[in-house]
């Protein structure tokens, strides 16, 4: 099962470095990382996605807890909270399919940020489970190259990861 956790740790250089190593060293699997300022300049906010049990999950709030670096961890639960991956996907685009391709995109709600003379670099913003959808249907066009960032979640709750530890 995979759990998302909410990181709060102050703006320093290594920290990431140090919260991935720790779990790294524990064999906790790491799904996605990402990480980026928040509206404090000196703190960074870190979302990560866990897999394991419950047990397992404890463990990793445990040992993320002892970091000097570490102020507030909070566990994201799934209806109370609003995540979002972004992709960026390069595909083959040739004259004949760009119209195929553009219905695509219109139906996912996804959009066009680059057209080159045989590529277009497509932008989809979403849950993971879209992303996936819209990869495998346009995979038949030709994916020459793709990046995702990761989940990223925010409570919608007030200030709840500001709140706990």
């Amino acid at each position: 099962m995979t759990h998302t956790l909410a990181v709060i740790a102050l703006n320093k250089p290594g920290v990431l470095a140090r919260i991935a190593g720790l779990l790294n060293r524990r064999v906790f699997n790491i799904e996605s990382i990402a990480a980026g300022y928040t509206e404090e300049p000196d703190v960074s906010r870190i979302t990560l996605v866990v897999n394991g049990d419950e047990r397992e999950l404890e463990q990793v709030i445990h040992q993320l807890s002892k970091l000097v670096d570490v102020l507030k961890i909070t566990k994201l639960k799934d209806g109370d909270s609003i995540e979002r991956e972004l992709a960026l996907i390069k595909i083959k685009a040739r004259p004949e399919s760009r119209r195929d391709i553009l219905d695509i995109v219109e139906i996912f709600r996804a959009s066009i940020v680059d057209v080159g003379q045989d590529t277009m670099v497509i932008q989809v913003i979403g849950n993971g489970q879209k992303i996936n959808a819209f990869t495998q249907v346009i995979e038949h066009q030709g994916i020459v190259e793709m990046v995702r960032t990761g989940k990223i979640a925010l409570s919608r709750q007030p200030s709840a990861a500001k709140d706990e530890k």
